[in-house]
Formats: C-alpha cells, structure tokens, sequence
C-alpha cells in the first residue's frame, strides 16, 4: 500500500461557496439541486456539513419550531432573528430568507425594504417570497435593488384560508395553465428560482422543461431542478402530523422521548449524575475545609 500522500489534482476539490449562478449551471449540466430548511445554529450546520446546496430559513418555522397551527402569525422579527443563528451556521449553502406573511403584501417599498433586512441584518443571500402574477411589481422591485429573489407557486401555504386548506393545486387543465403562465411570468420578471410545492408531477416536470431557472419541488414529483423538504419532517422530529409528500429518513422524535424519559428515571433513581459526572476535591483540601469549618 503506498504511503505517499495524494498529489494537488488528487486531491478532492475545495468546496465553494453556492451561488444563483451555481444553481443556473447545475440546471443546465442537468445535475439535481439540494434544499433543506433550518431554523438555527445546530440545524444549519448538521444541513451545510451534509453538502445540501440551499438552505431555506422558512416561514414553516411557525408550526416546527413555535407550534402554530399556520405560518401567519410569524413576524419579521421571528424571521430574522432564526435568519441570524442559521447564517452563524452555515457557510457554503446559499442562505434563502422567507418573506412571512405581510411583509411585501402591502407595498413595493415595503417589499422591498423587508427584503433588503434580510441580507443586510440577517446574513441572508435571497429572499423568497409566494405568488403568481400579483407579485410581480414586488419581485420585479426587489431585483431592481440587487436582492435575489426565489419564487414559490402551486400551494402557497400563506394562502391557506383563501385555498380552502393544505391543499395540491393545478389539478384541472385550467389551473395548471395558469401555474404555467405564472411560472413564466415570475421568470420575466427576474425570479433566479420557483419553488412547486404540492402540484401534479408531470405539470411540475412540464414548467422544469420551460424556464430558464431551475425548480425545487416539495410534493411536485421527481421532474424538477430539485428538491427540499423541511429538517424536522426528513429527521422525524415533529409529530403532530407528516405530509404525504415527505420521506422520512430518520425517526428521532421517538429517539429523543426514550432517552429524556431515561434521564428523568435515572436521576429519580439517583443513579444519575453518578462519580463520573461529578467534580470533586482533593483530600487535603477537603480536610482543611473541614478544620476551617470546625475552627470558624
């Protein structure tokens, strides 16, 4: 076996940075996007070590992490201050901030202005915001400042009370059109990515095929650019339900309940901290204490 250490074009390449360019070129090599959520410093580590491209600080945070039933009540403030941990955290992935619920809804310049926090406050690369057609101004405003922007269509779940529910979208010929059209539309106007959350797969590969910029889909089937799911559904960690969509790949909530339950028996049993765990004195020093006590 030889023992001489590897030579310069041996050596695996040194990981960069990813960019909006990097995501373009990996659509056009035809090689699959990876995109993962996180919430926090741990997260986005255990997320960028694993080599996933894009890391999304979602607005899904309000059901994972500060048990909402619904998105909507996240703040700004709730966005960028888990946008912050995440990029103490990550390093390599590109860094996408999502736009919570009325925070570019009302005006451009409100728009624009709240994505602008998330690069310049909260260390984030893009921002990504939901709709079609009606928000257009707003991306076309936000890119015009130099801020990328991602774009998300099909299930949009700040929509969720004028959908009707958590519900696939672009099922009539109709409404797949219109994703269509939307799609193109968000591309026109500058969108570098489109999130297809919850559509059909063969409408989902279709729109793949006809923009320029790549597709992440989440429930969209195998036909787009990539794909992302949420840390907490991919680990198990979050059991108050599971889309259909998401494969889980570990099933930690159930790993986590085990061993607090054994922490809390160990230490009614007092076999918790045992002398391992436990600091102690030198003896000499212990009997000088003593003498000090019985002198005082």
């Amino acid at each position: 076996m030889s023992t001489t250490s590897p030579t310069a074009s041996q050596q695996p390449a040194a990981r960069k940075k990813v960019t909006v360019r990097t995501l373009r070129a990996r659509k056009r090599r035809g090689e699959p996007i990876t995109m993962l959520t996180a919430y926090d410093y741990p997260s986005a580590l255990a997320v960028d070590n694993a080599g996933t491209d894009v890391i999304l600080v979602g607005d899904s945070l309000g059901m994972v992490v500060l048990g909402y039933d619904t998105t909507l009540p996240v703040t700004m403030d709730d966005m960028l201050h888990h946008c912050k941990a995440v990029a103490r955290g990550a390093k390599y992935a590109l860094l996408v901030g999502d736009m919570p619920f009325m925070s570019y809804q009302v005006s451009v310049e409100e728009a624009v202005r709240n994505a602008g926090r998330f690069l310049q406050e909260a260390g984030m690369d893009a921002v990504k915001l939901e709709g079609g057609r009606e928000r257009l101004d707003a991306i076309r405003a936000i890119v015009s400042a130099g801020i990328p922007v991602m774009g998300h269509i099909g299930l949009t779940p700040q929509s969720v009370h004028q959908l009707g529910g958590f519900r696939a979208q672009g099922k009539t010929a109709a409404a797949a059109k219109r994703l269509v059209e939307d799609a193109l539309a968000l591309q026109e106007a500058g969108v570098f990515s489109i999130v297809l959350e919850s559509v059909p797969g063969r409408l989902a590969e279709l729109i793949s095929r006809k923009l320029e910029v790549p597709t992440i889909g989440i429930g969209a089937g195998v036909g787009c650019d990539g794909q992302v799911l949420v840390f907490h559904d991919v680990l198990g960690l979050f059991d108050r339900f599971t889309p259909r969509f998401v494969k889980q790949y570990a099933h930690l909530h159930a790993v986590i309940a085990e061993a607090l339950r054994a922490y809390n028996d160990d230490v009614l049993a007092r076999r918790f901290p045992a002398a391992e765990h436990t600091v102690e004195m030198k003896e000499e020093e212990w009997e000088m204490l003593e003498k000090m006590l019985q002198d005082a």
